[in-house]
């Protein structure tokens, strides 16, 4: 019998009506124990080797350009990290930040009790293992034998909508012959049957790649027509900072008919400009949700914008953030009465990262869905259904490296 184990046995006739009332905000002994013996498992292992690798990973179709961007490619080279203990454990994961970085820090982990590196409870303890943040919690579930939303305190995760990120400027592509609207439309099609119910469209068009007239007739009559065509779905807009303030008013006014389930970065966020948004939308009955906080996020500003009610819904990128800083920052938002989802654009692991976030904290609306296929690791655990990603349920992240390393 493992050590955890016993110590639960020998607790069990005491804790049926015990609670412990400090750290564990109200859980129940056996699980405060739990939690303790879970990180004495941990201190069984010590980390002999970190390594680097990279996985590519396949969008199905070839994604465009944004307000600010170009074409957006087939898919990304993702660097990762794997990790192995002298008891045969291995977690692994994409790195935060660069591979240089993460070299320059990788011999400090060497010799190390994983306990000494990682808290389930909390998370990476030392900041300057956060390159390793996501690998060290897939280390974890895998020495522990739980999903990643089990070691958050969640045996059973909270589900959570899902929507395509992947519906960008295709329209305008290729450039010699754009393909129009229809295009738009047939990758919704293709997404509705994966299993997405939301679909964020990317707007903003007149900001670099048409006039401003034409660019913001172009973002009306799609996200009119995909409202039209997918009346079962939400819609989401996403604006790049590529408005502002009074031109995203216009576009509202353009699609007055469509009710969006939330608009995402329409301007650089000040307080005035959310202020002046947030008073068109309550006057024209708009209740849709105001989401930012991706690009070069400025945490106080945000931190203002929710205490003023101007935002609603918190984006900064799963990796840029880290898992454990995710960790610290869902209670801060709570308290601000404001809704998680954070970015996870580009790559399908941070997606399935989020899933283990929400699965384990919720108070997340929605994940971003970045479809892949990948020779190099097994995303087939993770499934759709009714438009919500669902988790595995096996250990750590519940992703199998295929690659040979």
């Amino acid at each position: 019998m493992r050590r955890r184990t016993f110590l639960q046995a020998l607790n069990l006739g005491i804790v049926s009506a015990t609670c412990y009332s400090g750290p564990g905000y109200g859980m129940s002994i056996v699980d405060f124990l739990d939690k303790n013996n879970d990180d004495n498992e941990l201190s069984y292992h010590r980390i002999q080797q970190v390594n680097f690798s990279s996985v590519k990973l396949k969008y199905p179709r070839l994604v465009g350009k944004n307000a600010r961007l170009d074409l957006h490619g087939h898919g990304p080279e993702v660097e990762i990290c794997y990790i192995k203990t002298d008891k045969g454990a291995m977690g692994w994961a994409s790195l935060r930040g660069s591979k240089r970085d993460a070299e320059q820090v990788a011999n400090t982990l060497i010799g190390k009790k994983v306990s000494e590196l990682f808290a389930c409870r909390i998370g990476t303890l030392d900041d300057r293992h956060i390159a390793f943040d996501i690998a060290l919690h897939d280390l974890a579930g895998v020495i522990l034998q739980k999903p990643v939303y089990a070691l958050l305190g969640k045996k059973k995760p909270f589900i959570t909508d899902y929507y395509s990120g992947m519906i960008y400027f295709d329209d305008l592509e290729p450039t010699d012959k754009p393909a129009g609207i229809d295009r738009i439309l047939e990758e919704c099609h293709d997404d509705y049957k994966l299993g997405y119910r939301q679909f964020k469209l990317k707007i903003g068009r007149g900001h670099k790649w048409m006039s401003s007239k034409e660019g913001l007739q172009r973002d009306i009559d799609v996200t009119k027509a995909v409202a039209a065509a997918f009346p079962d779905c939400g819609i989401l807009v996403d604006g790049n900072n590529g408005f502002s303030v009074d031109q995203f008013i216009q576009y509202l006014k353009g699609i007055h008919s469509v009710d969006l389930f939330w608009i995402e970065e329409p301007f650089h966020e000040t307080v005035a400009d959310y202020q002046k948004l947030r008073s068109y939308m309550q006057g024209e009955g708009r209740s849709t949700l105001l989401a930012d906080g991706e690009a070069d996020p400025n945490p106080a500003l945000l931190k203002e914008l929710f205490s003023k009610k101007l935002l609603d819904v918190h984006l900064t990128d799963i990796e840029g953030l880290g898992f454990t800083n995710w960790r610290k920052l869902m209670p801060e938002l709570k308290k601000l009465g404001a809704k998680a989802s954070p970015h996870a654009w580009g790559s399908q692991l941070k997606s399935y990262y989020t899933a283990h976030l929400a699965g384990g904290l919720g108070n997340t609306v929605t994940i971003e869905g970045v479809t892949s296929t990948s020779a190099d690791v097994d995303l087939s655990s993770y499934r759709i259904k009714d438009g919500k990603l669902i988790p595995p349920s096996t250990p750590g992240f519940g992703m199998t490296l295929i690659k040979k390393l």
